[in-house]
């Protein structure tokens, strides 16, 4: 007898496998990431347990996380700004230490005319300036471009599972 496909971990360092319902019970979730998993297992067709069972073997493997998105602005933080950053020598240790910046939520390492794009969540604009001081401090460091957020048109964390 085999066991149906579900979630399966990939060799090391290779992408994890989901069957479709797994791939449902991800949609379902961002769609409303309180929604009971009753309430999912009768749209995919699992009674509650085998949801649970599924959504904390998704946790574990880490193809997904549940969290609560605030809006910046209600929480007295009105700047935003994506910074690009050119460096020189090893850019995974410069991630790390702009990692350690409190205000900086994103981090990336791009290919391109820059190295690394951070994005920042600020008080005002002293804030972004203070910030801009901290990142322009690591040693490798050449230069950085900020883009002041105007209007946040679209945010949504709905890319699926295709």
């Amino acid at each position: 007898m085999t066991t149906p496909p579900r979630v399966r971990a990939a060799a090391k360092g290779g992408p994890v496998v989901l069957d479709e319902i797994s791939k449902q019970i991800i949609e379902q979730l961002q769609t409303d990431g309180r929604k009971p998993y009753a309430a999912i297992g009768k749209a995919v067709g699992l009674s509650e347990a085998a949801v649970r069972q599924r959504v904390q073997r998704l946790l574990d493997l880490g193809v997904m996380q549940i969290v609560a998105v605030t809006d910046p602005l209600t929480l007295g933080f009105p700047r935003q700004a994506m910074i690009s950053i050119k460096c020189e020598g090893d850019l995974e240790s410069v991630a790390d230490e702009l990692s350690s910046i409190e205000e900086i939520d994103y981090v990336v390492l791009t290919a391109g005319s820059v190295d690394i794009m951070v994005e920042v969540v600020c008080e005002g604009d002293s804030h972004l300036l203070e910030i801009l001081g901290k990142i322009r401090a690591i040693p490798s460091v050449r230069a950085t471009e900020t883009f002041v957020y105007l209007k946040l048109h679209k945010q949504t964390y709905s890319w699926g599972t295709r």
